[in-house]
């Protein structure tokens, strides 16, 4: 598996080391989305954003690069709802910027392999769950969803390069709390990584961007499933350390637990309890201003095509004006945002991120129809299931 190539690997060991420049940015290219997960409101925070045209964001590119931009990652909504996606991706691959792609399945394979002759190479597709029922619950309720997704499964291991790079964006919640560990295997057997979020929750009295509300409770753990919340991310931490495709540091995986059950996170502990937005990553909207993360938007805009962006990057003033808001937030665990701040910060993990992009792993991507895939999900899923089955006591 080839991560980046060399000059981006400059880049990154660049902004991990100064933290100077931005290794990472959300970048939201559209808010228009054929599902309603269950997790997700960012459909309708950036419901009120025009989309950037290709020519802005090929500026934006540019300037990314002068900034020394490392890598984006291109999401929505759902990002593949863009025709023009193949030449998005194309204005960051010829400023050397590595690009991952995500999608809900949605993607046809016509349009991935427009994508992958455009130089995308990394994709990330929501997985929640082998059981299809209960990823079209997830998913909004939308029958046939999980089947679409197992397709473009199949399709990216097609199409997909040798040095291609394929991850599950997978969730945390409650209704699939003991389906993890089976994504986990399957992605392993496909030469996919998993990369795991706990579920976000917002309030009405405290609205934030990406985080759904939650009227049902389907989506809050309660304080009775806490010990088993801690039991399935030690076993994740035990499959990971036998070889398993799980992306996630115990760092991370341990403020997953924290963040379930109400106590405070820890990975900004070394940054005086404030994340490292923007010097570290930042967020896009689909209409090109700059947002610290996916839950907040600045007072002031900030457009990331503009003539003057990189010099109000570097002068300080976006940092500023995303440090008002950043210093009073009670912290995130969104994946990509905490992982990099602990790679930067915390010693062990950065040796195992170096390990990670500089030796080989079984990420070789299964090339199977999708018949068999769906079979093999399927099979893995029932695996599980009696295991599940025989665990419990007598008579249950």
């Amino acid at each position: 598996m080839t991560y980046f190539n060399n000059r981006q690997k400059l880049k990154l060991a660049r902004s991990l080391v100064t933290k100077t420049s931005p290794a990472y940015v959300q970048f939201y290219i559209t808010a228009r989305c054929n599902l309603v997960c269950e997790q997700c409101n960012i459909i309708y925070a950036d419901g009120d954003s025009n989309e950037m045209n290709i020519h802005q964001i090929r500026q934006m590119a540019e300037n990314f690069a002068e900034l020394g931009v490392c890598m984006v990652l291109l999401i929505g909504g759902e990002p593949f709802a863009r025709r023009d996606l193949p030449e998005i991706i194309e204005a960051f691959v010829k400023n050397d910027i590595h690009v991952r792609m995500q999608t809900n399945g949605l993607a046809t394979e016509e349009m991935l392999q427009r994508c992958v002759d455009a130089g995308g190479h990394d994709i990330s597709i929501s997985l929640d769950s082998l059981d299809a029922a209960t990823q079209d619950v997830v998913n909004g309720g939308f029958d046939g969803s999980w089947d679409r997704a197992i397709r473009t499964i199949s399709v990216v291991n097609k199409i997909f390069p040798d040095n291609g790079t394929a991850f599950f964006g997978t969730v945390l919640m409650p209704r699939n709390l003991e389906h993890i560990g089976e994504v986990l295997e399957f992605a392993t057997e496909i030469g996919w990584g998993v990369s795991l979020v706990p579920v976000h929750l917002s309030r009405p009295d405290q609205p934030r961007g990406f985080r759904s509300f939650d009227d049902s409770g389907a989506c809050l753990f309660p304080p009775f499933a806490y010990p088993r919340v801690k039991e399935v991310l030690e076993e994740l931490k035990a499959l990971r350390d036998q070889g398993m495709n799980l992306y996630d540091s115990d760092e991370y995986l341990d403020d997953i637990y924290r963040f379930v059950v109400g106590e405070p996170i820890r990975w900004r502990r070394r940054n005086n309890d404030v994340c490292d937005s923007p010097s570290l990553y930042f967020a896009v909207e689909p209409n090109g201003n700059l947002n610290p993360c996916c839950d907040f938007k600045l007072g002031r805009s900030y457009p990331v095509y503009g003539s003057d962006f990189v010099e109000r990057y570097r002068n300080g003033e976006i940092h500023g004006e995303v440090g008002r808001l950043t210093r009073s937030c009670d912290g995130c665990m969104y994946g990509s945002y905490p992982e990099i701040t602990i790679t930067a910060r915390f010693l062990k993990p950065l040796i195992k991120r170096f390990l990670f992009f500089n030796t080989e792993t079984n990420q070789l991507l299964k090339k199977i129809s999708g018949d068999e895939m769906r079979e093999l999900a399927r099979d893995v899923h029932a695996r599980h299931e009696r295991r599940r089955q025989e665990s419990l006591p007598s008579g249950s």
